[in-house]
């Protein structure tokens, strides 16, 4: 080898050893960029202790959830109770969540990950425009006692690992996401946030009614389709009233009907301020008036129809019967026994029964499919001739 070949080579070896090593310095000056606040909390010093109000801002409109005394409300549905585990765990989560990821971002990078703004957080409001159309961001905004901001979100897009065939249906890895005061950073953390949301019924305590033991159900529709049907204890065959030689009801018409009074899940609340005659409630398009052996009464009005759901009161009259009567030919030795059971029945029905009276003060969303086995026609109530 001559020494003109071999001080090329040297040089040769020193210029790739000097840019590798120039490399590696330069992938490690960036990862350790990302390792100082990889695993750092987001939202650094949340507590839920801290927090009196939430204010969620997104592409549908915006709402506010408060804090009075031990529960939680929904501010634009006229103060209706919200579901306080959901509220409690989305602070929490929202406190805990950790930076898996770190980014530089620009203006067209925000918009197509969703976290643009929605627009002034303190003037949108429930059913208003969030201000950046559907591909908004959504903004949280937890607030102490005296309405300050503790901490402020912006919840973007979904994040996957693998992009899998619909997107908008398949359960995120995570969730990009954004702090106001830092909008040239996009944050990655593993949870999909998917309670992340400015619409009420993702909200609402849904808890609705149970109507129990029904006795009677008096079906009265404004076009005229009427029918009552009754029974002399639970249990027993089911009389429809008015019924003319020949027609016999099937009496799994009945027993639907009265399974679905038993759960009455509430779909949402109408906006504070909906008036009868916004919601077709001044002209009830059906009244539904159910009695119960358990000394109740609900009647269940229902208005107009908004999508798939009925906007709808409902009002319970009546107290729970205090005593028990014997069953015929009842024994002694199992008295004490069904004595022990109705006692401690009717302790739950009074222990639930002061929060479905405040229902009535709201104006209520119920889904149609869990009305479908009410809104029967007489006809339909009746069995079929073989």
């Amino acid at each position: 080898m001559s020494l003109r070949f071999a001080a090329i080579l040297a040089l040769l070896m020193v210029l790739v050893g000097g840019g590798a090593l120039l490399y590696m310095q330069r992938e490690r000056s960036q990862q350790a960029s990302n390792v100082d606040v990889l695993g750092q909390p987001l939202l650094e010093g949340l507590t839920a202790a801290d927090v009196a109000s939430i204010r969620i801002a997104g592409p549908e409109g915006a709402l506010t959830l408060a804090r009075k005394d031990d529960r939680w409300i929904v501010a634009e549905r006229d103060g209706f109770p919200a579901d306080y585990a959901k509220v409690r765990a989305f602070v929490i989560k929202a406190g805990e969540l950790k930076i898996g990821q770190s980014e530089p971002i620009g203006e067209q990078d925000r918009a197509r990950l969703a976290l643009t703004a929605p627009g002034d957080l303190g003037k949108a409001d429930q059913g208003e425009s969030g201000g950046q159309g559907a591909k908004g961001g959504i903004l949280v905004e937890f607030r102490a006692a005296d309405a300050k901001p503790l901490a402020r979100l912006i919840v973007g897009a979904k994040y996957f690992k693998q992009v899998p065939e619909s997107p908008d249906r398949a359960r995120a890895d995570g969730r990009f996401v954004m702090l106001p005061d830092n909008p040239k950073t996009v944050y990655v953390v593993s949870d999909p946030l998917t309670q992340a949301s400015a619409k009420s019924a993702a909200w609402i305590d849904a808890a609705g009614f149970a109507a129990e033991r029904v006795k009677s159900i008096d079906y009265r529709a404004a076009d005229g389709e009427r029918w009552k049907v009754e029974r002399k204890d639970d249990g027993s065959d089911w009389k429809l009233e008015g019924a003319r030689p020949g027609e016999k009801v099937d009496f799994a018409k009945p027993n639907s009907a009265a399974y679905a009074l038993g759960r009455l899940a509430i779909a949402d609340a109408a906006p504070a301020g909906a008036t009868p005659e916004a919601t077709g409630l001044d002209q009830p398009s059906a009244t539904i008036v159910a009695e119960t052996f358990d000394g109740l009464t609900y009647t269940i009005r229902l208005g107009k129809r908004a999508g798939d759901d009925f906007y709808a009161k409902v009002a319970i009259a009546g107290a729970p019967v205090k005593t028990r009567a014997p069953a015929k030919g009842e024994k002694a030795e199992d008295r004490a026994a069904r004595d022990k059971a109705f006692a401690d029945r009717i302790a739950t029905l009074e222990a639930r029964l002061p929060r479905e009276q405040a229902l009535a003060e709201h104006t209520l969303l119920i889904g149609k499919s869990t009305l479908d086995d009410l809104l029967k026609k007489r006809s339909e109530l009746l069995a079929h001739k073989k």
